[in-house]
């Protein structure tokens, strides 16, 4: 309990940039390894990857911050607007690299794409979902819409990571052990919201 205590305490003292710039530093790596050749024989599906993998753990992340508080006692509520916008920044710019990249920006070759992969509709509607989230994640936001609204409004993160865990899990051919980690982790997060209703 003492160092939950001093856990919090620490993270209390780390100023919401200094989250915004840790959470930089993988778009940096990915930026280097680009310049470097590092990408593999198909870069534009490993930036696409490593850009979706970042989203879902800045989601998975910030949906850990509540139970790590009630069951740990360790307070990352500071953080947790910072890492909700990186989650939705990532989420951006991994469908950025769909569009620009993988697409060219060729509509009717993305909406061709959108039917024959279903699973590119549901990262789609989840990026759609944290448009509202993102948009209100600021203090003038929580005062005109009302303490209660907002947090009703920041309900839509539950199906936002639902959303983005399937499309994560139904791209892979063969669902791998990662993947049902993931699965699991979201599940819980989830029922472990649910419960402390």
């Amino acid at each position: 309990m003492q160092m939950a205590a001093s856990l919090s305490g620490a993270f209390r003292r780390v100023p919401p940039g200094a989250v915004y710039l840790a959470g930089l530093l993988p778009l940096a790596w990915i930026v280097w390894l680009g310049v470097q050749g590092g990408l593999g024989v198909d870069p534009v599906k490993e930036i696409e990857h490593r850009l979706g993998k970042i989203a879902l753990w800045f989601l998975v992340g910030g949906l850990a911050m509540t139970p790590l508080r009630r069951f740990m006692g360790i307070n990352l509520i500071r953080q947790r607007r910072a890492v909700g916008l990186l989650a939705f920044f990532y989420v951006a710019l991994h469908l950025a690299a769909w569009l620009v990249l993988d697409m060219g920006l060729l509509w009717d070759q993305a909406i061709r794409d959108l039917f024959k992969r279903p699973y590119l509709t549901f990262g789609i509607s989840a990026f759609v979902l944290m448009i509202p989230l993102a948009l209100s994640s600021n203090d003038g936001a929580v005062r005109r819409l009302g303490g209660a609204r907002w947090r009703r409004l920041h309900r839509l993160v539950y199906p936002a990571v639902i959303l983005g865990g399937l499309h994560y899990l139904w791209q892979m051919k063969v669902i791998s052990s990662e993947g049902w980690l993931w699965a699991a982790a979201i599940a819980i997060l989830l029922l472990g919201r649910l419960r402390g209703r």
